[in-house]
């Protein structure tokens, strides 16, 4: 009987903050490519625990809650086959913070900057703009709303 690799599977975190004239994203940059915090799922790990992880190491956000409760939104499939879970993650940290990386002996990203959702459309790659859509309209639409305001 033929082995079926499983294709594998990261998680991550689109993560907001509030400010007095509107929302911010954060988004880092490695090398020419943006992306939100996110990584591969280790064994036995779901995929929040991921997300929640991946922002830990990749951006010092310790402080994320989730207002938005377990709302996810999953990439089409890239890089051989690879599918990426993003949560909506809130915080009130507004300095970015690109902690080194133990395994690399530096930081994994060159840069993050908290952004509005157009510079956000503006620089992430195509497969991330239907993520971004998605945290923008549960953000701004009803149940974003009455979910946020809940917090």
């Amino acid at each position: 009987m033929p082995v079926v690799k499983e294709k594998p599977r990261a998680a991550g975190v689109v993560p907001l903050r509030r400010t007095g004239d509107g929302w911010r994203v954060l988004v880092l940059r490695a090398y020419r490519s943006w992306d939100f915090p996110k990584g591969l799922r280790e064994p036995g790990e779901d995929a929040l625990a991921t997300a929640r992880r991946e922002a830990r190491e990749e951006a010092d956000l310790n402080d994320l809650t989730f207002p938005w409760g377990d709302a996810s939104c999953d990439t089409a499939p890239y890089a051989r086959g690879k599918v990426a879970t993003y949560f909506l993650g809130r915080t009130e940290r507004e300095d970015v913070v690109l902690p080194v990386s133990p395994a690399l002996g530096r930081p994994e990203h060159h840069e993050g900057r908290w952004v509005r959702f157009e510079e956000a459309a503006r620089l992430l790659p195509p497969r991330l703009q239907p993520v971004l859509a998605w945290a923008r309209a549960l953000v701004e639409g009803g149940d974003g709303q009455a979910a946020e305001r809940s917090t």
